[in-house]
């Protein structure tokens, strides 16, 4: 959503340091976007600043801030409108993931991906709504995923992270109706190449890996420039999205017999990995890239 002003828009995007955030952030540079970067880690945060920088972004300003640390991200807020006196969009795109089943999963491993992505969308919605109220505009951009409208065995704290932040979104989008120039969407890819599979808390024995068809991050970054550009409610990213949610909702019982298999056999890298918290309480910046290791389309 550009400024009528015909300013250069600037945009916030959490979740910068990596995956999909970190290709929203190229693609915006591409086009001139001052750039408001936020995750965990300060280092992989200025590679991608230095990468946006190069890509042509008009300004980049990072605050390593954790999503749930509302203080944190308010400063990140505030001082992005000090210094550019507005802010047209928010890409909330950081997320967390974990593997294992409920019975095995820890509980404080199971909040954390919860909360990045429930917590998490309310603090960012609590900080940027009330900003874009004062300017009568705004647009707030929430990457969930397909596993916000279907279920899947051994991603049971994704699945209620990813259906609860979907809630959300669609009740930020009631509450704000009284501003039409607020939008809030939701973007819902399916698997993507992204770091995210790997850097995952696992207590399955095997790190995890996309689901095919296997999408690039730029391919996702260009919807959600799309989406930017030409708010809609909830948009899909991966052909087999709909035909997915229409077996979970139309045929559950023939999804339930299907799904684990195809989970273990697509989704579980089937490597040998002992448990692990993955990323889920601190960043891993070794770790971080745009792409992962599964060459998207």
């Amino acid at each position: 959503m550009s400024p009528s002003s015909g300013a250069p828009e600037t945009v916030l995007i959490t979740g910068a340091s990596s995956g999909i955030g970190r290709a929203t952030a190229h693609e915006l540079a591409g086009r001139g976007a001052r750039l408001v970067l936020v995750a965990r880690g300060r280092e992989a945060l200025e590679t991608t600043a230095a990468e946006a920088r190069a890509a042509g972004a008009g300004e980049v300003l990072v605050f390593p801030a954790d999503v749930t640390d509302e203080d944190g991200f308010r400063t990140a807020v505030d001082t992005a409108l000090e210094r550019f006196g507005r802010l047209d969009s928010v890409v909330h795109a950081a997320q967390v993931m974990a593997y294992g089943t409920i019975e095995e999963l820890p509980r404080d491993v199971f909040e954390a991906v919860v909360n990045t992505a429930l917590h998490g969308t309310a603090v960012v919605a609590r900080v940027v709504l009330p900003v874009f109220r004062k300017q009568k505009a705004g647009h707030l951009l929430v990457v969930n995923s397909l596993l916000g409208s279907v279920a899947t065995p051994l991603m049971g704290s994704y699945v209620a992270a990813k259906w609860g932040q979907l809630g959300l979104v669609r009740v930020l989008q009631q509450e704000t109706r009284d501003v039409p120039g607020i939008t809030v969407s939701a973007v819902q890819p399916g698997g993507v190449d992204t770091p995210i599979y790997y850097q995952a808390a696992s207590w399955t024995g095997s790190t995890g890996r996309p689901p095919p068809p296997v999408y690039s991050p730029q391919r996702v970054a260009r919807t959600v420039l799309a989406t930017v550009d030409r708010p809609r409610r909830v948009v899909q990213v991966g052909f087999l999205n709909p035909v997915i949610k229409a077996g979970f909702t139309l045929f559950p019982a023939v999804y339930d017999v299907l799904v684990g298999p195809l989970m273990q056999r697509l989704a579980i890298a089937n490597d040998d990995v002992p448990p692990t918290e993955g990323n889920v309480f601190r960043s891993r910046p070794e770790a971080n890239a745009t792409r992962g290791r599964w060459h998207g389309i």
